[in-house]
């Protein structure tokens, strides 16, 4: 079936008149949930099952930003509260071990949350390496702040979403930890010198390339590219997320409609993909905007096709899993390090 380069979000918690025949006719290869999508678990599971319906693709991927801590869609009171990524950083510092195994178990149960309302992609780990200065936008969102503690961290993530049958996203390549702002508000620019960024930002990176999905970091690298963020920076994907990184899996854009970009939507979608992005991303479900970047994404063929190909195939069928015990677990880790009350 014949399928666009966009993933894109919808207004509310049902899918209007107008979006249903939008998805019909233009053919997004996924979907993505927010808050504003989100009342009770019925519903959401109705909803995903609308989406699919929508563009006749029972497989089609349903994306959630589920992190814990301040970025989580599904929250009480329905779904329990998980921990930011700094606590498992914490707890890793006064016993990796611990600390890996919490991460692994936190991402397990998150899975085992999304599995039940049909949801197949995690918008997570995240390998950004925050340094002193940064934008908060970041925050206690990271891991941590050396590169191969970030990397473990975030593969023990990874292994717990793969273990509950749900596709990881690997985000924000090359890395956001340095902005000085807000990508959502405005387009930050990071100085350091590539030397630095290679043995920090890009380090962590390099550990998680073999993961099937990434998410680009709309962040200025000026000592590659002084003019375009990575998103739109050829530059960037290739010498360095493809290049130095080594990321071959599909890599998605993030957010078209956030300010750091500039130009109309559709020129900033046209941008994406000249750039060498598989995949646009578009989330705040305003259809004038949708319209915008389904007109300029391409039909999703050649190796953007095989990586999506791919990516979908690598995800398993969920292994066995008592939810009571692992969270049981989980509170125990995280009271034993003091690190945050969850």
């Amino acid at each position: 079936m014949t399928m666009r380069a966009f993933i894109v979000g919808v207004s509310g918690l049902v899918l209007t008149g107008d979006e249903r025949a939008f998805m019909r006719e233009q053919q997004p290869w996924g979907f993505i949930l927010f808050k504003r999508n989100v009342d009770t678990p019925a519903q959401v599971a109705r909803l995903v099952g609308e989406l699919r319906e929508s563009v006749d693709r029972p497989d089609a991927p349903v994306l959630i930003d589920q992190e814990g801590g301040r970025v989580q869609r599904l929250g009480p009171p329905h779904w329990p509260i998980y921990p930011p990524g700094s606590v498992f950083g914490a707890l890793y510092d006064s016993d990796r071990a611990a600390g890996l195994e919490a991460a692994r178990l936190s991402s397990r149960l998150i899975a085992a949350d999304l599995a039940d309302l049909g949801i197949t992609v995690d918008c997570l780990p995240l390998a950004d390496v925050p340094v002193a200065g940064a934008d908060a936008v970041i925050g206690n969102r990271a891991y941590g702040t050396a590169p191969d503690k970030v990397a473990a961290i975030a593969r023990a993530v990874t292994e717990g979403l793969e273990q509950g049958g749900v596709l990881p996203v690997l985000k924000h390549i090359p890395g956001h930890g340095r902005a000085t702002a807000d990508s959502h508000a405005a387009l930050p620019t990071v100085d350091t010198s590539e030397a630095e960024l290679a043995r920090t930002d890009f380090a962590a990176f390099i550990p998680l390339a073999d993961l099937p999905m990434a998410m680009t970091a709309h962040v200025v690298f000026s000592a590659f590219d002084a003019a375009k963020p990575a998103t739109t920076s050829a530059t960037m994907i290739e010498q360095v997320i493809r290049g130095a990184i080594g990321f071959q899996g599909l890599l998605m854009s993030d957010d078209v409609s956030m300010n750091a970009l500039d130009g109309s939507i559709a020129e900033r979608t046209r941008a994406i993909v000249t750039a060498g992005c598989d995949m646009v991303l578009h989330c705040n479900g305003k259809m004038d905007e949708m319209r915008q970047v389904a007109a300029e994404t391409p039909v999703l063929a050649g190796e953007a096709l095989r990586r999506a190909d791919r990516a979908l195939a690598s995800r398993k069928a969920p292994q066995p899993f008592d939810r009571n015990a692992a969270r049981k677990i989980l509170d125990e880790l995280i009271g034993r390090a003091g690190a945050v009350s969850v």
